[in-house]
């Protein structure tokens, strides 16, 4: 499992295909690893269907938990002053 973490530490957020070839784990095994690291609240993912050449497949998009991406401040604008 600290190869899944370390993975998503470096990368963000990863397929669970992506995360099988980079540790070169079984994706079985990976599947196994992100269920108990979504069982201890360390990370999250979500089942989506994507469409590659006309191939549908079914993946796990996984990130760590707290590692949404960053919101930057929005810019303050002044009051405009009312005319009479």
């Amino acid at each position: 499992m600290k190869k899944i973490l370390d993975y998503l530490k470096k990368h963000g957020e990863s397929v669970d295909t992506e995360i099988a070839l980079a540790t070169g784990l079984p994706l079985i095994n990976v599947h196994q690893h992100l269920t108990e690291l979504k069982a201890k609240s360390e990370i999250m993912y979500c089942h989506a269907t994507r469409f590659e050449d006309g191939v549908k497949s079914e993946v796990m998009i996984c990130r760590l938990v707290g590692n949404g991406p960053t919101v930057k401040p929005s810019k303050k604008t002044k009051p405009q002053m009312e005319m009479r």
